[in-house]
C-alpha cells in the first residue's frame, strides 16, 4: 500500500470551527482525508461530528478556519464542492410515491445531466445495487434495505468523487447490513470513490475504515487506523459485572497494575498488562470487600474500548440517549 502522504488529498480541514453564540460546537479541527480512503468519523451524540459534516457539504458556514474538497473551497466554490459530493442521509429521503427510476431520474435532472446520459447511468447504478428488476416499482413497496440501496445509487448519479454515509446500516438486519457493506466496498475498490462515514457499529468501522477520527466536545481526540488506535491502549481489557461496581472500583484503584478503570453500563473495565494473572486477584479482592462478581471477562482491546477510553462511554449507549442526525439538504447546482 502506498504511503498516505503520496496520495491526493480529498478533504482538508484547517482550524475549522463553528460557534453558536458563546457555544463552540466545533473547535479548530485539522484533518486530511486521502483520495480512495474509507474514513470513519465517530463521536458521541452532540460531539460536533454532524456540525463538521454540515460545514463540509456547505450546509453551514464555518465561524473560523478553512476546508476544501478536492481543492475546492467550501465557502467560495460551493457549486464545485457539491459537484464532488454525494450524500446518503441516515433518515430516508426518497419520494415513496415515485418509482425507483423516477427518483433517480429527478435527482439526475437537478444536476443537468442529459436524458440519454441519465438513462445510461441509471442502468449502470441499479445493476451495482441489484435493483434492476425493481426499477419501475414504487418505492413505498420497498424494504428498508432496498431503500438504502436505492439511496446509495441516487448519491452516485452525478458521479461524485467522495460520498458521505450517515449511519448507512442503522435499522437493518444483519444480512442486509452485510450486503450494503458489500456495495460500499465495491464503490471504493472498483470505482475508487472516497468514502467518509459515521456509524454506531464499531465492528463496521473496524472492518471498513482505513483510518478514523474520534470527535468529542468539538475536538478530535484520537485519529489513526483501527489497529493503531487499539494497539495504543496496550495490555488486556478485563470487564467485571458486579453487584456493587463503585465499591469494587474504589478498591481496584489501589492496585498498581490497573492502568485505567472505567465504569459503564454497570460494568467495570480495567486495562492491565498480563491480564490473565490479575483475574484471581480481582476475585480475592471482591471476596475481601464482600462484593459478589456476576461475570468476569478477559480480552484484547476493541475499537469500542478505544471509544470508551477517549469519550467515557459506549457509542451505542450514547446513541440511544440522544439522536444526532444530519439535516437534509438537496445537493443542487
Amino acid at each position: 500500500m502506498a504511503s498516505q502522504k503520496s496520495k491526493e488529498i480529498a478533504l482538508k480541514l484547517e482550524g475549522l470551527g463553528k460557534k453558536y453564540g458563546d457555544f463552540e460546537a466545533v473547535k479548530d479541527i485539522d484533518l486530511e482525508v486521502y483520495d480512495g480512503e474509507v474514513f470513519g468519523l465517530l463521536g458521541p451524540n452532540g460531539a460536533g461530528k454532524t456540525t463538521t459534516i454540515s460545514m463540509i457539504v456547505t450546509m453551514r458556514r464555518p465561524t473560523s478556519g478553512t476546508a476544501s474538497v478536492y481543492g475546492h473551497d467550501i465557502i467560495h466554490e460551493k457549486d464545485d464542492v457539491r459537484e464532488c459530493l454525494g450524500i446518503v442521509f441516515q433518515d430516508q429521503t426518497l419520494d415513496k410515491e415515485l418509482t425507483a427510476r423516477e427518483n433517480l431520474d429527478i435527482h439526475a435532472m437537478l444536476y443537468g445531466i442529459p436524458k440519454k446520459e441519465r438513462e445510461a447511468r441509471i442502468k449502470e447504478l441499479v445493476k451495482i445495487v441489484k435493483l434492476e428488476d425493481k426499477l419501475d416499482e414504487r418505492v413505498k413497496k420497498f424494504s428498508g434495505g432496498m431503500k438504502r440501496r436505492l439511496e446509495i445509487a441516487r448519491s452516485l448519479i452525478h458521479q461524485p468523487k467522495i460520498i458521505f454515509l450517515d449511519e448507512p446500516t442503522t435499522g437493518l438486519d444483519t444480512q442486509t447490513r452485510a450486503a450494503i457493506w458489500g456495495y460500499i466496498k465495491t464503490l471504493n475498490q472498483e470505482k475508487g470513490i472516497t468514502i467518509i462515514l459515521t456509524t454506531h457499529y464499531m465492528d463496521e468501522a473496524d472492518a471498513a475504515c482505513s483510518r478514523l477520527a474520534i470527535i468529542d466536545h468539538g475536538k478530535i481526540v484520537a485519529m489513526g487506523s483501527p489497529k493503531e488506535l487499539k494497539d495504543e491502549l496496550g495490555g488486556d481489557i478485563i470487564t467485571i459485572e458486579t453487584a456493587d461496581s463503585e465499591e469494587l472500583r474504589t478498591a481496584l484503584k489501589k492496585m498498581k497494575w490497573a492502568k485505567s478503570i472505567k465504569v459503564h453500563d454497570k460494568e467495570i473495565a480495567i486495562k492491565a498488562e498480563k491480564g490473565e494473572k490479575r483475574l484471581v486477584e480481582i476475585v480475592k479482592l471482591a471476596e475481601k470487600i464482600g462484593t459478589s462478581i456476576v461475570s468476569l471477562n478477559l480480552r484484547k482491546p476493541t475499537l469500542d474500548d478505544v471509544f470508551i477510553h477517549y469519550t467515557g462511554g459506549s457509542i451505542r449507549q450514547q446513541a440511544a440517549d440522544s439522536r444526532d442526525n444530519m439535516k437534509h439538504m438537496p445537493m443542487r447546482r
